[in-house]
């Protein structure tokens, strides 16, 4: 069966910034992050069974991070024993982003891999109870069993930190339900891929584990007047409608106890500094979510400036996010919406993905003919394909069939690779 999970959300305006912080402490010390699917509404009642409650019974002692560190789940991705990786994805979107969101899932998906699907709350109850029905409807989805909707919606103002909370949502679903994947990737329903999954699990199979795909850089520039020193409030913490954000004054200084990044907000995080940021067991994750709480635009920020504080893993980030994204000169808020004359450039850029575009426009569909192999609204086509119409039925998911695409990411992934080896562009 399809799982599709839920969290209980609590809303207090009078301490805005504790809000995000009880947050990733009861994401930190496992508590309740994941409920079984209740309701969206009355009607849902109707068509999906109640389960009981996941809770987690723990000793007072459970309290202090000292007495949890031992608890800590030690994944041990041993590619010798098992040479295919694992993907864990989110893909999120919002009012309208149903049919884009629905294209991206079955572009994407592989039964290799996890999947955590999100449609926030500005989307309307028609919306995700479609999807729902969908997931619950779609007989390989059914059968894998590898699909989780988040069906009580957060509230995701993509300016605020709101972003990073749903992002850190999903990464405590996959982290709960499964132990042995290798990278989380988050993607936006206006995402599509340019590789396979086969050649995607093809050219990381030859990775190290611990590899972060960050984008990344210290130089701030304007940002550092524009977005670290401002305050900021997202609304989305306490209200239940999309609106933006609100500065508040007085402005502060920019932080000296630790170095501030910024980057793309679309990345490939190692299971190892995921667990890092759910469990924060050295309190710099927790510290840092406190304070891009009330930072503008904290998703281009906030995992960038842990990866590259944490002495453990800022050997392990390499400067790209695998996307190909046409930016103006210099960037404004958003990038450029691709169509047929950006085919060349991101086919040439190597890169696993491109963002972002319109809802079925026609490059969409030259990338299903020409990069995927994919028609009719199918899966994309790989070795795990079995059954008649193809992709009917599961055979073996181990089975890769990796394309050109395979060969282009991996092209791009050796030049990177062999910067980072030398010290290029490592959180500096």
């Amino acid at each position: 069966m399809v799982s599709l999970n839920m969290e209980k959300t609590c809303a207090n305006p009078l301490a805005i910034t504790f809000i995000i912080c009880f947050f990733l402490l009861g994401t930190s010390f496992n508590m309740t992050l994941i409920f079984p699917f209740h309701t969206i509404t009355s009607i849902i009642f109707s068509i999906f069974p109640s389960y009981i409650t996941i809770t987690n019974h723990q000793h007072s002692n459970s309290y202090f991070v000292e007495s949890k560190i031992n608890q800590i789940p030690q994944y041990n991705n041993n590619n010798n024993n098992r040479s295919i990786p694992r993907f864990a994805y989110l893909i999120s979107g919002s009012k309208g982003d149903l049919e884009k969101l629905w294209r991206c899932l079955r572009s994407i998906y592989h039964p290799w891999n996890y999947y955590v699907v999100h449609l926030d709350l500005e989307s309307n109850v028609q919306e995700r109870l479609e999807l729902a029905l969908r997931l619950k409807k779609d007989e390989i989805y059914t059968q894998v069993g590898n699909v989780y909707m988040i069906s009580k919606a957060n509230m995701v103002t993509y300016r605020g930190p709101t972003m990073v909370a749903n992002t850190l949502h999903a990464c405590a679903i996959l982290l709960e339900k499964h132990k042995d994947w290798d990278w989380f990737i988050n993607l936006s329903a206006s995402d599509y891929p340019l590789v396979t999954q086969d050649d995607l699990l093809y050219t990381f199979s030859d990775l190290k584990s611990d590899f972060n795909f960050i984008e990344h850089t210290s130089e701030l520039g304007w940002k550092e007047a524009k977005r670290a020193m401002p305050l900021i409030i997202d609304p989305g913490l306490y209200k239940t409608t999309k609106s933006d954000i609100f500065w508040v004054t007085p402005k502060r200084h920019v932080p000296t106890s630790f170095k501030l990044f910024t980057g793309s907000a679309w990345m490939i995080l190692s299971h190892a500094f995921v667990e890092y940021c759910i469990w924060g067991w050295d309190n710099l994750p927790r510290n840092l979510l406190l304070y891009y709480s009330n930072f503008v635009s904290s998703p281009e920020g906030y995992f960038q400036t842990v990866v590259c504080n944490a002495p453990e893993f800022t050997s392990t980030v390499i400067n790209h996010d695998m996307h190909y994204i046409s930016w103006d000169v210099p960037p404004r808020q958003h990038p450029h919406t691709l169509t047929l004359n950006d085919t060349a450039n991101m086919i040439a850029s190597g890169a696993a993905f491109a963002r972002k575009f319109k809802q079925d426009d026609p490059v969409l569909d030259r990338i299903d003919m020409e990069l995927l192999k994919r028609s009719n609204g199918s899966f994309t086509p790989g070795g795990w394909c079995a059954g008649n119409p193809p992709c009917s039925k599961v055979g073996n998911p181990t089975k890769l069939r990796p394309g050109p695409g395979g060969q282009r990411l991996r092209r791009l992934i050796g030049e990177l690779v062999f910067s980072a080896k030398y010290g290029q562009n490592q959180c500096s």
